[in-house]
């Protein structure tokens, strides 16, 4: 084990962020708004009594926006947690599918598939986790029998009071970066620089965000509106449901 050094951390932070940022221009630029209102529920607009163009192209661009920042942000802190195992415990970055970590300790192999936080599965989904580790493990030891390995779904924010789950562990917020840092104040340690530039980004993402909230705007006046100006809720419904679509 090598002591964790916080500078090149910051470094690691400051040089990789901006990938993250790149990444939700690209994807907001990539987004079309028929595919997107194919994704969402339009009887849920009109019982809410939405009346306008505006009002349903920002709550659908919104909702996108939260759940694929969640998805790009997990994959970068994923990024990030393999680099400070590596530098503290030489972990490397799985080739076994759906493990994302894998490090030595103690005489023990770790295996640790990483998500953004800990509610992030239904039943069906974390019974796939299971599998992918009884799968993952047994991969290991065909080559090793003797390898003693444990198996751990790391969560890079949250809490769970009750880590040990039968067949896994979990390990959730200050816990997870603990255990693959040695550091108990990593996760605090961290905050700081994932801040670089971000107000110079962000206006970027703004800017990019609010020309195509104008763009999605006028084409769904063009689309989903009546020439007197209501929404054509039965044409937005064909578009979201009927069997052609």
């Amino acid at each position: 084990m090598n002591q964790l050094n916080l500078s090149e951390v910051t470094e690691y932070v400051e040089t990789n962020i901006g990938t993250f940022h790149k990444k939700r221009i690209e994807r907001l630029d990539k987004l079309k708004l028929k595919i997107v209102l194919k994704k969402k529920n339009p009887y849920l607009f009109k019982a809410k009594h939405i009346l306008t163009a505006s009002e349903i192209v920002q709550s659908i661009v919104d909702a996108f926006i939260s759940s694929n920042e969640e998805t790009i942000f997990g994959d970068w802190l994923e990024g990030l947690a393999i680099f400070i195992n590596q530098k503290v415990y030489g972990g490397w970055k799985s080739g076994i599918p759906n493990i994302d970590l894998e490090f030595d300790k103690n005489k023990v192999r770790y295996i640790i598939n990483i998500k953004s936080g800990p509610n992030w599965g239904n039943s069906s989904q974390i019974s796939k986790m299971k599998s992918d580790f009884l799968t993952a493990k047994r991969t290991l030891r065909t080559s090793n029998s003797k390898l003693m390995v444990v198996s751990i779904n790391g969560c890079c924010y949250g809490i769970d009071n009750n880590p040990d789950k039968g067949d896994y562990f979990k390990y959730c917020g200050q816990e997870f970066w603990e255990f693959i840092s040695g550091n108990n104040n990593l996760y605090i340690d961290i905050i700081e620089p994932l801040g670089h530039k971000s107000k110079e980004r962000n206006d970027e993402f703004i800017k990019s965000y609010s020309k195509m909230l104008n763009q999605f705007t006028r084409d769904f006046i063009n689309d989903f509106c009546k020439l007197n100006g209501d929404i054509d809720w039965e044409k937005l419904v064909i578009l979201n449901s009927g069997k052609k679509n």
